[in-house]
């Protein structure tokens, strides 16, 4: 990793998840590099304003575009640092006990209490369990699970970007895929994650030089106006990458372009967001190593608001309410990856779970 800011050594090692989001553990040291802890904070910021601001954009078109270019670079930034943290997994027993212990029981946990949560917030009380069928925010632990499975053949294989981007388009031509473990949405992701496992500290260097961070501001902009634009001219459901082409009814020949188009276009959007983030130490700073905990639980506070329907308040959508909104939502999540949280939803976000390993895992 970049060590152009980088925490002291000290007694609690910080270990890494197999999503780069990161917990503590009382193991030996290991030094922390604070600019993948501010991204990873920034990062599931947006997540979590992006989610406030969905009953808002049916009345307002500027919402809308900033919901389109913050959906455009929020998951894949954290997918790409997913990736890039991956880059040691070799399937070995300890690697597979993290995965489990980290990414697989917090799916089938997480997976379950949305079930029984989304009974009562939607009204839906015949609502089954399905653990194929990953519900909400979810699918990102299903994802994860696959994408790091694979990671030996992406480091096995001559060329895996070009491999990983033809997955992508073919799988929007492939509307019978279903929703099984959310696999449109993890194929068409997918090269995000194989990115990251290709990337190398000079990558993020070379990101975090001020002429690009001077250039973003340009290219932001740009984003922003292109966005306002297309508002009414494009379904940004193309950003969630969980569709086929057919889904959009259009011809078969739209997905491959634009799993192309979005790629390119999430890619330069992302270098932007990198080159901002501070890489010193900041207030936020160890907030980054509980992004996995706001993430799964910002939905429960998004889904119980949106049962009391506060969107039905006028207030809300005039404009300063809509930046209410946005505080409220940053606000609740930073709440969520702070220490006294982690400490409470530990047992089933990182269980340590011996009794079910053989020693030598």
């Amino acid at each position: 990793m970049p060590r152009s800011a980088t925490t002291p050594v000290t007694p609690v090692r910080r270990a890494t998840h197999p999503a780069g989001f990161t917990t503590a553990t009382t193991e030996r040291p290991q030094r922390r590099d604070a600019f993948f802890d501010n991204a990873k904070y920034l990062a599931i910021v947006l997540v979590a304003m992006g989610h406030a601001w969905e009953p808002l954009r049916s009345d307002s078109r500027a919402v809308t575009a900033l919901y389109m270019v913050v959906y455009a670079f929020h998951m894949p930034a954290f997918i790409v640092i997913s990736g890039y943290f991956s880059r040691t997994f070799d399937a070995s027993p300890a690697k597979i006990r993290r995965l489990i212990t980290g990414v697989v029981v917090p799916y089938v946990v997480f997976e379950t209490a949305y079930t029984y949560f989304t009974r009562w917030s939607d009204g839906e009380p015949d609502r089954a369990i399905s653990l194929l069928d990953p519900l909400y925010l979810t699918w990102f632990l299903a994802a994860l699970f696959i994408w790091r499975l694979t990671t030996p053949i992406w480091r096995a294989v001559r060329w895996p970007m070009p491999i990983a981007l033809t997955v992508a388009a073919l799988a929007t031509l492939t509307p019978s895929i279903g929703k099984d473990l959310d696999l449109q949405r993890t194929l068409q992701f997918l090269p995000y994650f194989v990115l990251g496992l290709c990337l190398r500290p000079e990558h993020f260097s070379l990101v975090r030089q001020w002429r690009v961070r001077i250039a973003a501001v340009p290219v932001m902009a740009a984003t922003l106006v292109f966005a306002y634009w297309a508002v009414p001219r494009m379904d940004y459901a193309w950003f969630f990458h969980k569709d086929a082409a057919a889904d959009f009814a259009v011809p078969d020949w739209y997905g491959p372009l634009m799993a192309l188009a979005l790629f390119g276009c999430s890619l330069v959007l992302v270098g932007c967001f990198l080159s901002w983030v501070p890489g010193r130490r900041t207030w936020f700073t160890a907030l980054g190593a509980g992004t996995l905990y706001g993430y799964l639980l910002h939905g429960f506070v998004i889904q119980a608001a949106n049962h009391w329907h506060w969107s039905h308040v006028e207030w809300f959508h005039q404009p300063l309410g809509k930046v209410a909104v946005s505080v409220i939502a940053a606000a609740v999540v930073t709440m969520l990856c702070t220490a006294p949280v982690r400490r409470v939803f530990r047992c089933v976000m990182e269980p340590r779970m011996n009794w079910a390993f053989r020693r030598e895992a």
